[in-house]
């Protein structure tokens, strides 16, 4: 964060050269500056450069308010909470006025009286492009007061009359006046109060209850919402949808790498999970969302391959501490503890009623099979199969220490090759185990190995 500038008063700003612009042109012109010098836009923001961030930027520049259309999970309120970012880092406003009125052009009956007294001493404060950002949840017992504004039963106490603009107690949208104002899942918002945002879109202003109050606001308003087709908790009423310049639609994540990538940058991990297990995990997300058992117009969150990622790193790391591991990384005997803890998370199809975790389970099982194809199904893996030619086997569990898990197999021609096929470039046992029971499982799921499955565990074997 940058400085806060230091003129105090009017005329201190007036002698600086600064320059009143509306907070659409603020945006148009931060993102033209940054289009031009290649620095990112939308930061955090994956999946979405070459679908939805073009639309939003186009939104932008042409000064639309916007309505983001898309499933759960799908990151809609992360990239509204970027656009914030393209304001201007300072912006000047009237010290004490609830609606930040600019100091060249104040609009509430307080800064336009203190305005006429105080002239080029007209107090100025500063704020930050993180305070002109404000949102709201839309629930049904949103109210037109808490979004727009109502009378203040305490200023008309203190002995104002009941008409004195004054006495007005503003809402949300005023009170974001200069800056960028966000009504997520915007059909849960009853449409008799979806009526109170016609102005603000349309006219730029706010009428408060029999107020003779006309109030220009200068706001850019975005809402999110799922497509209406499948949602039956309300809708967006046309004459408001109308009012809105663009509407977007999110989606998940279109391939495979940036899933896990998304899943790397949002997770946070308390142990290693290495790449091929964030592979199985995005996998496995896209296999739920492509099912047939699970109900599509449902979706299924980006926060479900999140969490599920962080139940793994934290399976590990309880493993390391009961079994004294120096270093936690994940393994594939971590993966079956994401079934049950995810189940909340999925909406399945009536007919699937009673098989839900056993559809969760096939799904999982063949995400590792389809990444272990491809990381090292083509692979030499005599050397891990030559273990088991006589009649030997192999114990695994969630609580079988690296260390011992090694220990049982004993040396493993060409392990290293597997590693470095798995990106495994460290040394350590936790990495070593990690590739040995991929490799085990995935030889299972082909059908080279047997696995007897105990509740401790399982037994792979010829």
């Amino acid at each position: 964060m940058s400085s806060q500038p230091r003129e105090a008063a009017l005329g201190a700003l007036l002698d600086s050269g600064h320059v009143h612009r509306s907070v659409k042109a603020e945006l148009r012109t931060n993102l033209l500056s940054r289009l031009k010098s290649g620095e990112s836009r939308f930061p955090g923001i994956v999946g979405f450069d070459e679908t939805v961030l073009p639309h939003v930027e186009r939104a932008l520049l042409a000064g639309h308010d916007l309505v983001l259309l898309g499933e759960r999970g799908q990151g809609k309120t992360r990239l509204i909470r970027t656009i914030s970012g393209l304001l201007d880092e300072w912006t000047p406003a009237i010290e004490g006025c609830e609606i930040n009125d600019h100091p060249y052009e104040p609009v509430c009956t307080r800064c336009i009286r203190l305005a006429g007294e105080a002239g080029n001493d007209l107090p100025v404060v500063w704020r930050h492009r993180d305070e002109r950002y404000a949102e709201k949840l839309a629930t049904p017992d949103t109210s037109v007061g808490d979004l727009i504004g109502d009378v203040d039963p305490i200023k008309v106490a203190q002995g104002r009359t009941l008409g004195d603009p004054e006495t007005v107690h503003y809402g949300l949208v005023p009170r974001t006046n200069r800056g960028i104002f966000a009504v997520n899942e915007l059909p849960d918002l009853a449409e008799r109060i979806q009526v109170a945002l016609l102005n603000v879109l349309e006219e730029r202003d706010v009428q408060i209850r029999g107020y003779a109050l006309r109030l220009p606001l200068d706001v850019l308003l975005i809402a999110s919402a799922n497509p209406e087709d499948y949602t039956n908790r309300g809708r967006i009423i046309t004459p408001l949808k109308d009012r809105f310049g663009a509407e977007i639609r999110t989606h998940y994540p279109l391939s495979l790498e940036t899933e896990v990538d998304l899943i790397g940058q949002e997770a946070e991990l308390v142990a290693e999970v290495p790449r091929h297990l964030l592979e199985i995990l995005a996998r496995f997300t896209r296999n739920v969302r492509e099912s047939k058992a699970v109900d599509a117009r449902s979706g299924v969150s980006a926060r479900f391959a999140i969490a599920a990622a962080e139940t793994v790193a934290a399976g590990a790391a309880r493993r390391a501490a009961i079994t004294g591991e120096e270093t936690a990384v994940a393994r594939v005997a971590d993966l079956p503890a994401i079934v049950p803890s995810l189940m909340g998370k999925v909406e399945f199809e009536v007919s699937e009623e009673g098989r839900e975790q056993e559809v969760m389970e096939h799904l999982l099982r063949r995400a590792i099979a389809e990444t272990f194809r491809r990381r090292i199904g083509g692979a030499d893996l005599s050397g891990l199969l030559d273990r088991f030619d006589e009649g030997e086997t192999v114990e695994v569990g969630e609580l079988v220490g690296a260390g011992d898990l090694l220990t049982r197999l004993g040396p493993v021609r060409g392990l290293a090759k597997i590693m470095s096929a798995l990106d495994l470039a460290g040394d350590s046992p936790g990495q070593a185990a990690a590739a040995v029971e991929f490799a085990l499982e995935g030889l299972y799921l082909t059908r080279r190995l047997s696995k007897d499955a105990s509740g401790e565990g399982a037994t792979y074997r010829l």
